[in-house]
């Protein structure tokens, strides 16, 4: 175990011991500092507006809030009839946690503060992950990282987030790797051994799942309550958000899209992950130039052949727009996001294809979603990661 350097208990998880009243005033400071992460910086009043709590009742709270450092005052708002009035905001230096972002091709810690800024971050590349190399990354990565903490923001480590694609040991034939060299991957519990080096807690989710939780935690204040999440990394994935909380189902993976069944342009079925991965664009980069690196390391600006990339959304799209289909039709849900690891300008054109392939398909007794782009572009897993901790210590869970 790491010493007390690590130790953060400051709002921790509800004590079921202490008294009704203790939970309840838990539960109002949890609700008073998720509405302010979704809104942004608010005065009392509005505070007490939106949550129906008493003015009283929500200056209480404000003071305890502002006391353990997780809140801070704002500019004050002039131009109004009366006394000025204070709004208050998230504190950046509230609290400190990790994510840590298990890929195919690399692992990444990120380090945020309490309003979702990095602060600073590692990155490891390899040929594929294995249990031993991944375990060694996070644990000396938040080591190096803490380094840049001084000993009373360290005290706020508030946890870290794992987000990694679940069932590891099953897409070794797809990224080219002899399955027994990921075997390790099943039955080994990666969050219960990171948690056995610190004396905080850890935290897992499914990587797309999180990225899901990234936006709905860290994206902007117009982001909808309800929306089905699609992220297309070396393997697209996606989430489901509900009521403005992250639904993961029974067993974690609800919404994570890659197994839904589509027809290929020859006719034949197959999944999602499999016609709308990256993994499909760079094999056809890799058959026409020998080379698709740039796409894996970098995402801000590719030199893509247009014929390659019309190949590629030739398949992608239509197998994304059945997804979004199926998915409403099951679930009424008024927005679906998309994000990726890949430049703007590309998600943006994917984003305009969807919106017209959906109509290709049969619509009736159904009410068309409207497909909107994320905002956390590559950033958006690691910043999940983070957000498991938060949301599980500073959030209301609807």
């Amino acid at each position: 175990m790491e010493t007390d350097l690590y130790k953060s208990d400051f709002i921790d998880e509800f004590d079921t011991s202490g008294s009704n009243q203790s939970l309840m005033r838990q539960r109002n400071e949890r609700l008073v500092l998720t509405i302010l992460r979704r809104q942004g910086p608010l005065p009392k009043a509005d505070i007490a507006r939106k949550t129906g709590l008493s003015a009283q009742t929500v200056s209480v709270i404000m003071r305890a809030l502002e006391r353990d450092g997780l809140l801070e005052r704002g500019e004050k708002l002039r131009g109004k009839i009366g006394q000025p009035s204070i709004p208050m905001r998230l504190a950046p230096q509230g609290a400190f946690v990790f994510g840590l972002k298990v890929g195919r091709r690399s692992a990444e810690l990120s380090l945020v503060n309490f309003v979702g800024e990095e602060v600073a971050h590692l990155i490891q590349t390899y040929d594929y992950p294995t249990p031993e190399l991944t375990l060694n990354f996070a644990t000396s990565a938040v080591r190096e990282l803490s380094q840049n903490l001084t000993p009373a923001q360290r005290h706020r480590i508030a946890g870290i987030g794992i987000a990694a694609p679940f069932f590891l040991w099953e897409w070794a034939g797809m990224i080219g790797v002899e399955p027994a060299k990921m075997a390790a991957w099943k039955g080994f519990d990666l969050c219960a051994e990171i948690a056995r080096h610190f004396d905080f807690p850890a935290y897992l989710g499914n990587d797309a799942s999180c990225a899901c939780s990234a936006e709905l935690t860290f994206g902007t204040t117009e982001t909808p309550p309800d929306f089905l999440y699609l992220y297309i990394g070396y393997f697209v994935g996606g989430g489901l958000a509900l009521n403005g909380t992250l639904f993961t189902g029974r067993s974690g993976n609800a919404g994570a899209i890659g197994p839904f069944p589509v027809i290929t342009r020859d006719g034949a079925q197959t999944q999602l992950v499999n016609a709308a991965s990256l993994i499909g664009l760079e094999r056809r980069l890799e058959h026409r130039d020998g080379d698709a690196s740039h796409i894996v390391t970098q995402s801000k600006s590719w030199h893509i052949d247009e014929d390659v990339l019309e190949d590629w959304l030739n398949e992608a799209v239509p197998a994304l727009a059945r997804c979004v289909v199926g998915a409403i039709s099951i679930i009424d849900l008024p927005a679906v996001l998309l994000d990726g690891n890949m430049p703007v300008t590309l998600r943006a054109k994917i984003v305009e294809r969807l919106r017209a392939a959906i109509h290709d398909l049969p619509l009736s007794g159904l009410v068309p979603p409207e497909i909107r782009e994320g905002s956390l572009g590559a950033r958006a897993r690691p910043l999940g990661a983070a957000s498991l901790p938060l949301s599980k210590r500073f959030m209301l869970d609807s």
